[in-house]
C-alpha cells in the first residue's frame, strides 16, 4: 500500500521539479497534507489541486507550497465551528495572506523562551522573521538570547534583544545563508552551516524552527573560539566569573558568569562601587578591611565574605590581585569571583550535625556511666569471683546498649546476665537501662532465668509499639552455690563459653528467640556443673563479629584467648583472661562478664585488674 502510494504522489509531482531538489518536494508534499488535513480531502487530490492551482495563477509551486504553510502550520486546531473550506479556498488564502501572521500572544510566549535560554550553555537565540510581500526573508529580528551568545559587533546576551540580524551579519544575504534560515522556516527541516568565515573568526550554525520563527545555535570553531569555549566551560562548573578594572581609564570588564553571580543585567554593566557595596553585610566589613590593607602591601586578596542578592545571601570567594608600575602603585586589578554558597551552608549544616551528634554521645557516655558503673576490680559473690569489662566501640559516637548484671539474690544464688540492644545512641542506651533495672526488680519475685526472660521479652514488646523495629538479646544465668549448678537461658545471643580441664567450649543453647520478636514467647533452661577450676565467659556479639573478620573465627580467636588465660594461670585466670580480650571492635560495643567458682584459698584478684587497666 506505502509503495502504491509513493508512486501515485511521484506522478503528481511535476516532472520539473525547481532548483530545491528534494528539498522542494518535501515542502510541496507537506503542503499538500496541511492542505488535506485542513479541507479534509485525500492528500492525493490536495496535491492534484496544489499543483493545477499554481499553474492556473501562473506562480511557482513552491512559492504556492510556502504561503499554504506559512497559513496552515500553526500549533492550534481550527475551531469546532470552524467553516470547512475547499481546497481552492484554501489556496487562495494562503496566497493572499501577509508573509507573516501576527501572534497577540507571542510576548508571554517569547519570555518562556527567553527563561530557557537563560540557563541554556553556548550561543543561542531566537529570531522572528521580517519578509517583503512575496514572502522572502528579508531581515531577521532578535527577540531572546543566551547569556553566552555574542556576536562580531561586541553585543552580548539580551543586549542583542530587538536587533536585526542583518547588522551584525551584512553578508548574510549575499552568501546564501539567509536562504538556508527562509528555508528552515518554511519546511521546519534544520539545518547545518558551515565552517564559514565571518569577520575574524570561522563558524558553525545550527538553525532550527521554533513556533513561528528560528532558534539558532552557532559556535566558534577556530582557536579563539575553542579557548572561549573552553573558559566559558571552566566558569559554569567552578561557578566562577572573572572581572577586570582598569584603573587608569576606569574601564571594568565583567565575565557572562560574574553577571550571572551577581544576578545582573549584562546591559546595565558591571556594578559601581556604590552598588557593589550596599550588598555588603555590615558583619563582615572587618575581613574586608584586612583584604584591603593586604592588597595596599602589595599582597594577592584571597577573602570569602556574604553578600544580600535578590534577598538572599550568598557567599562569595573573591581572589585578586593587580598589575603595578615599578613604584607599586596598582595599574589594573584582575580577579576572579567564586560563588561558595552552597559549600559554607553544607559546611555549616555539617558542623551543626557535628554539635549534635557530640552532645548526644556525651549525654549517652554520661547515662551508660549512670546506670552501667563498671567496676574497677573483681565482685565478691557467694561461691563465684566475677570479672566484668565494657569495650567501647572504636568509633567515639558509637556508645551502644549492651548491659550486664551480677547480683546477689534473696535465697544466696547469684544471678549472672548480659544483653545487647540493637543500635547505638540515647535510644540505645535507655532500653538498655530499662531491661536492666527491669531485670533486677523481677529478681525479687523469681531467680528462674526462663521466667525472667518472658518477662523481658514481654516489656521490649510493649517498647517496641513506641519504637518500631526495637530488638535485643540476652543471656541469663543463676548459679547456686550449695550445688555447684548454672541453671540458664538465651533470648537469641550468642552461647557462653565454658572452659573445663584446659579446653574452652560454646554451651549448646536451649531455644529462645529475640526479645521483642513474639509476644508469648517461653525460654526453656539448660542445667550445668559449675565446679573448681572451671571458667564460665558470658558476652556480647560485638567480642566476636569483626568487619574484617567471620563471627566463626572470631569466637576461634575468643576461646584460644580462654584457653591461654587458663593455661597461663589456672589458680587466677581471670585476669589474664580480661588482659587478652581488650581489643575493641570499631563498629560495635562490647560487654565481657567472666566467672569461677572460689573457694577459702582465693586470693583477692583486684591488683591483677587494676595492672591490666593501666
Amino acid at each position: 500500500m506505502s509503495r502504491a502510494y509513493a508512486e501515485a504522489l511521484n506522478r503528481l509531482r511535476p516532472a520539473v521539479v525547481p532548483a530545491n531538489g528534494e528539498a522542494g518536494r518535501q515542502l510541496i508534499d507537506r503542503a499538500a497534507a496541511l492542505l488535506a488535513g485542513r479541507a479534509r480531502c485525500r492528500v492525493a487530490e490536495a496535491h492534484r489541486h496544489l499543483l493545477r492551482m499554481a499553474a492556473d495563477r501562473r506562480r511557482e509551486v513552491l512559492e504556492v507550497a510556502h504561503g499554504v504553510i506559512r497559513l496552515l502550520d500553526v500549533s492550534e486546531a481550527p475551531a469546532a465551528n470552524e467553516p470547512v473550506l475547499t481546497v481552492t479556498q484554501l489556496v487562495d488564502a494562503a496566497l493572499a495572506a501577509p508573509a507573516t501572521v501576527p501572534d497577540p500572544d507571542i510576548g508571554p510566549w517569547i519570555a518562556t523562551v527567553q527563561r530557557i535560554l537563560d540557563v541554556t550553555p553556548g550561543m543561542c537565540g531566537f529570531l522572528t522573521a521580517e519578509r517583503d510581500e512575496s514572502g522572502r526573508l528579508t531581515d531577521l529580528v532578535w527577540q531572546a538570547a543566551s547569556p553566552d551568545a555574542r556576536t562580531s559587533d561586541g553585543r552580548r546576551g539580551t543586549q542583542l534583544i530587538g536587533e536585526r540580524a542583518s547588522r551584525q551579519s551584512p553578508d548574510g544575504e549575499v552568501s546564501g545563508r539567509w536562504a538556508i534560515y527562509q528555508d528552515v522556516l518554511d519546511t521546519g527541516c534544520p539545518a547545518a552551516i558551515g565552517p564559514f568565515r565571518h569577520g575574524d573568526g570561522m563558524y558553525r550554525v545550527r538553525a532550527h524552527r521554533l513556533g513561528q520563527g528560528l532558534l539558532v545555535q552557532w559556535a566558534r570553531h577556530d582557536n579563539a573560539g575553542r579557548e572561549s569555549e573552553r573558559v566559558a566551560g571552566t566558569e559554569r562548573l567552578g561557578n566562577l566569573g572573572w572581572g577586570e578594572w582598569d584603573l587608569v581609564t576606569g574601564d571594568i570588564y565583567w565575565s557572562n558568569q560574574l553577571y550571572r553571580i551577581y544576578e545582573r543585567d549584562p546591559r546595565l554593566g558591571p556594578l559601581s562601587r556604590e552598588e557593589s557595596e550596599a550588598l555588603n553585610l555590615p558583619d563582615d566589613e572587618p575581613l574586608r578591611q584586612a583584604a584591603l590593607a593586604a592588597f595596599e602591601n602589595a599582597e594577592r586578596i584571597d577573602v570569602t565574605t556574604r553578600v544580600r542578592i535578590g534577598g538572599r545571601i550568598k557567599h562569595l570567594r573573591t581572589v585578586a590581585d593587580a598589575v603595578r608600575d615599578a613604584a607599586g602603585l596598582p595599574l589594573r586589578l584582575y580577579g576572579i569571583v567564586q560563588d561558595v554558597t552552597e559549600r559554607e551552608n553544607g559546611a555549616r549544616r555539617l558542623a551543626e550535625v557535628e554539635r549534635r551528634l557530640a552532645d548526644e554521645h556525651e549525654l549517652a557516655a554520661s547515662l551508660q556511666r549512670i546506670i552501667l558503673p563498671i567496676p574497677e576490680g573483681p565482685l565478691e559473690l557467694p561461691g563465684l569471683k566475677v570479672a566484668l569489662r565494657y569495650l567501647p566501640a572504636g568509633q567515639e559516637n558509637l556508645v551502644g546498649g549492651d548491659w550486664y548484671q551480677a547480683s546477689q539474690l534473696r535465697d544466696g544464688s547469684v544471678l549472672l546476665a548480659v544483653g545487647d540492644v540493637a543500635g547505638h545512641g540515647i535510644p540505645a542506651a535507655t532500653t538498655m537501662a530499662q531491661l536492666r533495672h527491669a531485670l533486677r526488680a523481677l529478681s525479687v519475685t523469681t531467680g528462674d532465668p526462663g521466667a525472667l526472660l518472658a518477662h523481658l521479652n514481654r516489656l521490649t514488646c510493649d517498647l517496641e509499639r513506641d519504637s518500631p523495629e526495637l530488638a535485643a538479646t540476652a543471656v541469663v544465668a543463676r548459679f547456686d552455690p550449695a550445688r555447684q549448678e548454672i541453671v540458664w537461658a538465651q533470648a537469641g545471643h550468642p552461647p557462653p563459653l565454658l572452659s573445663r580441664s584446659g579446653r574452652t567450649e560454646p554451651l549448646t543453647c536451649p531455644s529462645g528467640p529475640m526479645l521483642g520478636v513474639v509476644e508469648d514467647a517461653t525460654y526453656p533452661t539448660a542445667r550445668i556443673g559449675f565446679h573448681a577450676g572451671d571458667v564460665l565467659l558470658l558476652y556480647t556479639d560485638g567480642l566476636v563479629e569483626h568487619r574484617r573478620r567471620g563471627p566463626d573465627d572470631g569466637l576461634a580467636q575468643v576461646i584460644r584467648a580462654v584457653d591461654d588465660a587458663v593455661r597461663v594461670s589456672p589458680e587466677q585466670p581471670l585476669a589474664q583472661l580480661l588482659a587478652r580480650l581488650r581489643q575493641t571492635n570499631p563498629d560495635d560495643d562490647t560487654c565481657i562478664l567472666a566467672a569461677r567458682p572460689v573457694t577459702g584459698e582465693t586470693r583477692d584478684l583486684r591488683r591483677y585488674l587494676t595492672a591490666n587497666a593501666n
